[in-house]
């Protein structure tokens, strides 16, 4: 299915628009001004459409997710600007920048990979997870960038801060009315939804551990800044990513430091964009040196990639569902048993005790699970205490930034049917037990609770369900 922001990449990434997707883009625009009682935040659907997408019988006309989000007619001219300047030939000026003689204007290229970016340039060099990392390192270290990490430790911050979340919230259940159920907080896709339709039915919800990506972003501008003692502004941040929707993600307001003076991400780009700069430049893979990830910490010697329990994604609902079953009934789950629901993309979990239901958990997937979740909400017959959410069919790997996808949104399953084979193969790794994340906790973040890690670690999720229509760009 397709995203706003995807709509929104063919025009900033391509320099502009092509005309099949400028004329798809203006019949849904047209259809928004026409139908929706939004004014431009989901577009009102039939019961015939409801029923399509729900598998149900609807009662009254809802937003449909998947026509809310192929339109990008939420994406004030602002946001388009800045999304606009998160493009190769951005990365490629600031690297012209730092060929010049003058050093007060070079800037130090951080890029930092998503791992469920990896899959993808395994699968395109034909080489295994680890190897395909290395050679990636070592083209983005040709270019000039100096420091290549991948962003394991930071989802490790995020599944921590999670868990404890979850548990929290869990145990004021009964006298707070908004503790669950607590929805995941890692999809901008999800997030730009929830708070621009759903609104306060669904915000104070949303977990406030920020995703990877942000976190990343806050490793690379306030920590390794220090340790490398520069100024966050002259560090130029690059996230690879799997989802066009990140770029939306890094524009957010509250993700700028008026301390810091700087974005905590400046630019992201798609796994397609980074393998399309190398068949331009005609990269050949064999020729490039293997070059190992750089350690956060600073220490030396190979990193090899490793994934956090999950099919396809960072796997926030199983490291919570065993952590909570430990923390709050003194029971030690080794494995989550999925039971899959409407499809392979609406799962549950459960766990019992003597016949009784201790927990249930959620995994949805997709715009079309997501409005049949939508409408459980709306309805009131949610029995989760989490729920999983990612706009993605398939979960981030999935990603239009580098599944591919015919012209009306379907990935290419061949494709990502290789991804997954090749994410499943990496190790597991438990973010409690990362020693990094113990002494990034004391060193970096002054402790579990402090107003540091707070400020690092946490955001909120806001209502604009009912704030004023920006200025559009149509």
């Amino acid at each position: 299915m397709p995203v706003c922001v995807f709509l929104i990449s063919q025009r900033t990434v391509g320099g502009k628009m092509s005309e099949a997707a400028s004329a798809k883009r203006k019949e849904k625009c047209e259809n928004c001004t026409k139908q929706c009682n939004k004014k431009n935040d989901g577009v009102v659907a039939t019961a015939e459409e409801q029923h399509e997408a729900n598998g149900e019988a609807s009662g009254g006309s809802q937003p449909l997710l998947s026509a809310c989000l192929s339109c990008d007619g939420c994406v004030s001219e602002e946001e388009s600007l800045k999304i606009g300047q998160q493009n190769l030939e951005e990365l490629n000026r600031i690297l012209a920048l730092n060929k010049k003689c003058d050093a007060a204007e070079h800037k130090v290229l951080v890029v930092s990979l998503c791992p469920q970016s990896l899959p993808f340039f395994a699968v395109k060099f034909d080489l295994d997870i680890a190897e395909a990392t290395r050679k990636l390192c070592g083209f983005l270290k040709s270019l000039g960038v100096q420091y290549v990490f991948d962003t394991t430790v930071a989802a490790g911050f995020s599944i921590l801060e999670s868990q404890r979340e979850f548990v929290q919230r869990y145990r004021r259940r009964h006298h707070d009315s908004q503790a669950l159920p607590m929805f995941t907080s890692s999809c901008p896709g999800w997030i730009r939804y929830a708070e621009r339709v759903l609104g306060n039915l669904v915000t104070p919800h949303i977990c406030t551990a920020r995703s990877p990506q942000q976190i990343m972003g806050c490793l690379v501008k306030d920590y390794i800044s220090q340790q490398q003692k520069l100024s966050a502004e002259k560090v130029f941040h690059v996230v690879l990513a799997p989802c066009f929707d990140k770029k939306l993600e890094a524009v957010r307001e509250e993700f700028y430091s008026s301390l810091l003076d700087s974005r905590y991400v400046d630019c992201v780009l798609t796994s397609a964009e980074v393998y399309d700069m190398m068949e331009r430049r005609k990269v050949s893979v064999a020729e490039l040196d293997s070059v190992p990830l750089d350690h956060v910490l600073g220490e030396v010697g190979d990193t090899a990639p490793v994934r956090y329990e999950g099919r396809t994604s960072e796997g926030f609902l199983e490291h919570v569902f065993k952590h909570a079953a430990k923390e709050l009934f003194g029971l030690d789950v080794t494995e989550v048993t999925y039971k899959t629901l409407r499809n392979r993309d609406f799962q549950e979990v459960t766990l019992e005790r003597d016949g009784e239901t201790l927990l249930q958990f959620a995994a949805v997937y997709g715009f079309r699970n997501i409005q049949t979740l939508v409408q459980r909400i709306r309805k009131g017959r949610v029995p989760y205490q989490l729920v999983e959410v990612l706009s993605c069919p398939g979960g981030c790997l999935s990603g239009r930034g580098q599944a591919g996808g015919d012209a009306v949104g379907r990935p290419d399953k061949a494709l990502v049917q290789q991804m997954e084979d090749a994410y499943i193969s990496l190790p597991v790794a438990l973010p409690e037990v990362n020693p990094a994340l113990h002494t990034l906790y004391q060193e970096w973040l002054e402790g579990q609770d402090s107003a540091q890690a707070g400020a690092m670690l946490r955001t909120q999720y806001r209502d604009l369900s009912h704030a004023p229509t920006p200025h559009m760009q149509w």
